[in-house]
Formats: structure tokens, sequence, C-alpha cells
């Protein structure tokens, strides 16, 4: 009933941003397997604000003070990450990135992007996928005037993003860019789907059931969660 409950609620929000009547959304966490069990296909918010939303190209941006990052591949296994991390995928997701970093007042947004092997490959030694797709994806974007570098190692690339190096880090699969952002703090963090026709955050955290209805749940996500929508709200507003 729950998991029923939670995607009526996000396919009434988006009607009603797609309406105007709503300037943007923001979402609660979710529990993907109570949406399983009422037989709902989509593995999170970003699939269905993706299709019901009419977009067609979508990408999470998890930020907070110190970082920003943008995920090639969301939802799926590890193995499966690898196989849809293609080409195209990181095209989609260095694009979307030089926009979100846009969207949050960079005007040119350096955009690093992380290997997916470690050390990034070390040359094809540990893997190729950074010099088959990775590489000439981010020739590609930077022929299209986006100001990205890489591939990056992606166990120092935060931390350089965090001084202050990169504005936004592209990263290859969920764990790899949403550790980082975590470890800061959830209270800090916020979810921004990039690529949809209307503003969406979310907080960066799950339904926490282990702790429900004692009264110590922290609220501060989901307060970083308006405020960003506010942000991207007004940004959107303002013309370039």
């Amino acid at each position: 009933m729950s998991g029923q409950a939670a995607f009526d609620a996000i396919v009434a929000a988006i009607a009603a941003a797609k309406s105007a009547e709503v300037s943007g959304i923001v979402t609660a966490p979710i529990n993907k397997e109570a949406m399983s069990s009422a037989g709902i296909r989509y593995p999170g918010h970003t699939e269905i604000l993706a299709e019901y939303g009419g977009a067609s190209r979508v990408a999470m941006m998890l930020a907070n003070d110190d970082i920003r990052t943008v995920l090639v591949t969301i939802h799926t296994s590890l193995r499966k990450a690898i196989e849809q991390g293609d080409f195209d995928a990181q095209m989609s997701a260095i694009r979307l990135a030089h926009e979100g970093g846009k969207a949050l007042g960079f005007p040119n947004p350096r955009i690093a992007v992380a290997g997916l092997n470690p050390h990034a490959g070390e040359g094809g030694l540990f893997g190729d996928e950074e010099i088959r797709i990775i590489r000439p994806a981010i020739e590609a974007a930077r022929a299209e005037g986006i100001n990205a570098s890489g591939p990056h190692p992606g166990d120092t690339v935060y931390m350089q993003a965090r001084t202050g190096r990169f504005d936004v880090v592209v990263a290859q699969y969920h764990d790899q860019g949403l550790i980082p952002v975590k470890y800061l703090g959830l209270e800090k963090g916020v979810n921004i789907t990039l690529g949809l026709p209307f503003v969406r955050t979310s907080p960066d955290h799950g339904t926490a059931f282990d702790i429900a209805g004692q009264g110590i749940a922290d609220h501060a996500s989901l307060e970083t969660a308006l405020a960003y929508a506010q942000r991207l709200v007004a940004a959107k507003a303002t013309p370039n």
C-alpha cells in the first residue's frame, strides 16, 4: 500500500509541474522494495521522473557544499553499469553535468570525468574502458566547448574537487559518486535530477524505517533539498 501511494504521489507531482501548477518538486525518500511489491517496475524516482516527465535524457546530480557529482549509470548492478557506460552514456552525463553546473552558478563549469578502473586504467594495464570509451567522449565534449578533463582516478578526483580544482565530477556508477557525497554528511547532501523540463530535488538519504516513529530523524537534508529547489527555480527564471 505504501509503495503504491508513493508512486501515485510522484505521478501527481509530475503532472502539477508539467502544467505549471508548481515551479518544482521536492520528493521525500521512497522504499524501492515497497514499490516493487506493489508491482511497480521502476527502480527509483529518476526513472519515473524521466518517463512521466517526458525527458529523453536524465542524470542524477548529488551535491553538497563541497562537491557535486553526476552519474553515468544509476540504479543497476555493477556488472550492468559497466556494460551501460558506453560512449553515448558518457556524452549524456558530461553534457548534463555542464548544464547542471551552469544552473548552480558556474558560468563555465570545470567537469572532471572519473575513470572506471583503478588508477583510471593505468594506460590500459587495469582495463581499457578509459582508452576505448571515456577519453574519446571527453574529447568529443571538449570539441563542443565543454570544459571537461580526464579520465581522472576515482580515488583522488573527489579530493581534488573538494579543494576547488573541479566544479562537477562525472562518476561512472552509483557508489563511486554517492560514497564521497554521503561521507561528508547526509544532512548536507541533495539529489538533483538533471534533464527534466522542471526542477526536482530530494534529500540524499533513504526512508530509515528502522527509526520511524521515534521522533529522532534529522530533517536537515530535506531543508537543503528545499533550498536547492528554490535556487534552481530562481536560476531557471532568470534569462541568460
